[in-house]
C-alpha cells in the first residue's frame, strides 16, 4: 500500500542530497553494513544510484574495469591483452575505450583526452578493488555538475579514508594468474596514514601468453571526516603485457589458427601512471565547501596489428602508438543551504572546474615493434574550464526540483610535425539541466529529466587540414558536440524488501565525430538518436540473501539522409548495445559460508550501417563461494564462465588480408571470452 511521506523524512531526505556524496563517512558505513541503500529523496533520477564496499565486494571481477557493471546496464568487455583499456558499452553506445562515459577515480578524471589510440581513453587498472568505499553512478546528460564525457553516464570510484581492519590476501588461479594484496590504515599524528600495494601477474588462456605484470601502490594521509577533513593521496602503477587482439573469424573456420592464436605475437604495450592529488572539505550548518586538486602522469606505449597485411604485404600493418601526457586540475564547489524549513528548503550550489593536458604522442608503421616509418607526431596542449550553478529545491512535501546550469570552454593547440595539421582552436558551450522529482509517497518516486551534455574532440582534428597518411584534404571538426536527453522514470520500494526503477530515455547527438586513432585523422558522423528502456530490481528475500536483476532495450539510428528512401536502411550504428541483462544472486551472513553466481547477457549488436551482419550474443555465467575460518581468516573460490561457453568477448566487421591471401576480404573479428578457469584466494584481517 503506497502512503503519504511524513513530512519529517521528506525533509531529512533533501539534508541527506545536499550533503552526502561519493565519500561522505556517515553514508558509507550504512553502506556498509547495511542492505543495498534507498534511493528514495536521495537520487534526482531513475537512472542514479550507489554500490557501497559490500555491494562491490559480492562482485565476481575478471578484471577491475568490471566493478564499473554494477551500473545497471553496462557492459565492460576486452579485445586486447590484459593491460589495456576496457571496451565500454552503455545506452545504446559502443563507448569504444570510454568516450562518453565520465570515469573518476578519488576526484580524478580517468578519461584522458586526444590520445593517441582513442578520445576518452579509460584505463582503470591502476584500479585496487579492496580500497574502493563507494561507486556513484548517474546515467544521461542531467546534472551541472557533470562535464565532458558524461552524456551516456557517470561512475565515480572513491577510496575510503580508513578501512575497517588491515589485510593481506593471495590469489592463485589457472592460466597462470597470481596476485598479493596488502593494505591498512593505521593511526598516525592525531590523523590516518592508508597504504596498499598490489602485485600481479596473468598469462590467460592465450597460445602466446598475455604476460600481463602489475606493480600497483597507494599511500594517502587524511585528517578529520570526509565531510570535515582533508587528505592528500598518491597513486603509482606500472604493468606490461603482450596482447591477443582480436582475429579474424576466417582463419579459424580455415584451421589456420585456434580460437587463442594471435596473427602478430610482438602486438601488446606498456603502460605507467603516477598522481598526487588532494581534497579538502569543510561542512557546517549553513554551507559545505569542497575543493580538490591533481596531477597526474600517464605514459602508454602500444601495438596493435587488426589487418595484418592489408596494407604492407611484406612487413604487416602492426603500428604503434604512444602517449605521454601530464595532467593537472582543480575542481571546487560551495553550497549554501538556503533555506530549510518544515515547507520548503533550498540549496544553491556553485562551482568551477580546470584542467590542463600537456600530450605529446604519435602514430608510427612498425613491424615487431620496430619503428620503420612516421605517420605523425603531435605535441598537444588542451585547457578546459567551466563554471556552474544548481539549485535544489524541495517545494512541497511531494516535489522536488534540481536546475542548473554548466558553461564551458575548451582551449585547442597543437604543434605538428606537419605545419598544415598545426594550429589554435577554441570551442564554448552552454548545457542546462532540470530534474522534477515527484513522490508523495513514502515508497514511491517519480522523475522527469531534460539536459545537455558534450564530449570533446581530438585537439588534433579541430586544426587538421590534411590526412596525415594520403595527404588529402580533411574538413576541421569543433571541438565540442552537443547532447540532449529526455528521461521519464519510477523508483519503487512499495513491494517490501524490494527496490525497482524504471526508466524510459531519449538521448541525441548533433554528431558522432570521433579521432581514428588506428589511421592517424578524424572521421565525421551524421547526427545519432537512440530511444532506451531500462529496468532494475533488487530483492531481499531473507537477511542472507539477495537477488538482483537488470535489463536494458537501446535504438540507435543515424538522423543522416537516406538516399533510398527506405527510414531505416543504412542507419544502424556499427557496435551499438541493443540488449544486456544480468541476474545476480548473493548470499551473506549465513554462518561462516557466503557465495555468489550472476549471469550476464551481452546481447547481439548490427556490425555494418545495414544490419546485414550481426554479431551473436555472448552469455557468461560467473560464481563465487567463501567460507570463514576464523574471525580473522577466510578462503574464497571464483569461478569464471563456469558453462565454458565458445562466445564473442567482442566481435567486428572490417577489411583485413592474410599472409597469402591475394586481396583483402571483409569479414567478423572476435575476441574469444576466456574458457572456464577459477581462483583461489586467502585473505587474513587484524
Amino acid at each position: 500500500m503506497i502512503q503519504a511521506r511524513p513530512l519529517p523524512c521528506a525533509l531529512a531526505a533533501l539534508f541527506v542530497s545536499s550533503l552526502a556524496h561519493a565519500d561522505d563517512f556517515v553514508l558509507q558505513r550504512v553502506l556498509v553494513e547495511g542492505a543495498r541503500a534507498s534511493q528514495l529523496g536521495i537520487a534526482d533520477s531513475a537512472g542514479a544510484g550507489s554500490a557501497g564496499a559490500k555491494d562491490l565486494e559480492n562482485r565476481i571481477a575478471y578484471r577491475p574495469g568490471e566493478l564499473l557493471e554494477v551500473t545497471p546496464g553496462l557492459i565492460a568487455s576486452q579485445h586486447s591483452g590484459e593491460g589495456k583499456a576496457n571496451q565500454f558499452y552503455l545506452r545504446g553506445f559502443n563507448l569504444d575505450h570510454g568516450t562518453d562515459l565520465a570515469t573518476w577515480v578519488d576526484g580524478m578524471p580517468v578519461n584522458q583526452r586526444s590520445h593517441a589510440h582513442g578520445q576518452g581513453w579509460t584505463d582503470l587498472n591502476f584500479l585496487i578493488p579492496e580500497l574502493v568505499g563507494r561507486l556513484d553512478y548517474r546515467k544521461g546528460p542531467y546534472s551541472a555538475r557533470e562535464g565532458d564525457f558524461s552524456s551516456a553516464g557517470v561512475a565515480s570510484l572513491a577510496y575510503a579514508n580508513r578501512l575497517v581492519r588491515s589485510l593481506a590476501s593471495a590469489t592463485l588461479g589457472q592460466d597462470g594468474h597470481a596476485r598479493t594484496v596488502l593494505a591498512g590504515s593505521p593511526a598516525l599524528a592525531g590523523g590516518s596514514l592508508l597504504y596498499a600495494l598490489e602485485l600481479m601477474k596473468n598469462d590467460g588462456p592465450w597460445t602466446r601468453p598475455d604476460g600481463y605484470r602489475k606493480l600497483n601502490a597507494v599511500l594517502r594521509y587524511s585528517r578529520g571526516y570526509a565531510n570535515n577533513g582533508w587528505s592528500v593521496t598518491a597513486m603509482g602503477y606500472s604493468g606490461h603485457w603482450n596482447a591477443t587482439d582480436q582475429i579474424p573469424l576466417r582463419a579459424v573456420q580455415q584451421g589456420q589458427i585456434g580460437r587463442y592464436d594471435a596473427l602478430d605475437g610482438s602486438d601488446g604495450g606498456e603502460a605507467r601512471r603516477f598522481s598526487l592529488s588532494g581534497v579538502w572539505r569543510r561542512t557546517d550548518a549553513g554551507s559545505a565547501s569542497k575543493l580538490s586538486a591533481y596531477a597526474i602522469r600517464n605514459r602508454l606505449d602500444l601495438y596493435s596489428n587488426f589487418s595484418y597485411f592489408l596494407n604492407d604485404p611484406v612487413n604487416g600493418d602492426q603500428f604503434s602508438q604512444p602517449d605521454r601526457r601530464v595532467s593537472t586540475g582543480l575542481d571546487g564547489s560551495h553550497t549554501w543551504h538556503v533555506h530549510r524549513s518544515e515547507q520548503f528548503s533550498s540549496d544553491l550550489t556553485v562551482g568551477a572546474s580546470f584542467q590542463n593536458d600537456n600530450i605529446f604522442n604519435g602514430l608510427y608503421d612498425t613491424r615487431a615493434r620496430r619503428r620503420l616509418a612516421t605517420t605523425r607526431e603531435d605535441h598537444i596542449l588542451e585547457t578546459s574550464g567551466a563554471v556552474y550553478v544548481e539549485s535544489a529545491t524541495r517545494w512541497s512535501e511531494a516535489l522536488r526540483t534540481v536546475a542548473g546550469v554548466r558553461a564551458s570552454r575548451y582551449a585547442f593547440r597543437v604543434d605538428s610535425d606537419r605545419p598544415e595539421n598545426s594550429g589554435r582552436a577554441h570551442d564554448s558551450l552552454v548545457t542546462p539541466s532540470l530534474n522534477i522529482v515527484y513522490g508523495p509517497w513514502t515508497s514511491t518516486e517519480l522523475y522527469a529529466n531534460y539536459g545537455h551534455g558534450f564530449h570533446s574532440n581530438d585537439a588534433r582534428g579541430t586544426v587538421a587540414s590534411v590526412d596525415p597518411k594520403t595527404l588529402d584534404p580533411v574538413d576541421r571538426t569543433p571541438g565540442l558536440v552537443r547532447s540532449r536527453g529526455y528521461e521519464l522514470g519510477i523508483r519503487t520500494e512499495a513491494i517490501p524488501k524490494m527496490q525497482t526503477s524504471l526508466s524510459l530515455y531519449r538521448l541525441d547527438f548533433d554528431s558522432e565525430l570521433a579521432y581514428i586513432g588506428d589511421a592517424g585523422n578524424t572521421e565525421a558522423g551524421d547526427p545519432s538518436r537512440r530511444y532506451g528502456l531500462e529496468f532494475s530490481n533488487y530483492y531481499r528475500p531473507l537477511k542472507w540473501l539477495s537477488i538482483d536483476f537488470d535489463a536494458a532495450y537501446a535504438r540507435a539510428r543515424s538522423r543522416g539522409g537516406n538516399p533510398a528512401g527506405d527510414r531505416d536502411a543504412g542507419r544502424r550504428i556499427p557496435g551499438a548495445v541493443e540488449g544486456v541483462a544480468q541476474l545476480g544472486l548473493t548470499m551473506d551472513r549465513s554462518g561462516p559460508w557466503s557465495g555468489a553466481l550472476r549471469l550476464r547477457w551481452f546481447g547481439p549488436r548490427p556490425l555494418v550501417e545495414d544490419d546485414s551482419v550481426r554479431s551473436k550474443a555472448s552469455v557468461t555465467l560467473n560464481g563465487r563461494i567463501g567460507y570463514r575460518i576464523s574471525k580473522d581468516m577466510r578462503i574464497e573460490l571464483e569461478g569464471f564462465n563456469l558453462t565454458n561457453r565458445r562466445d564473442s568477448a567482442i566481435d567486428y566487421y572490417y577489411a583485413s588480408r592474410l599472409a597469402g591471401e591475394a586481396d583483402a576480404v571483409e569479414d567478423v573479428h572476435f575476441h574469444p571470452i576466456e574458457p572456464r578457469s577459477a581462483r583461489i584466494t586467502f585473505t587474513r584481517n587484524w
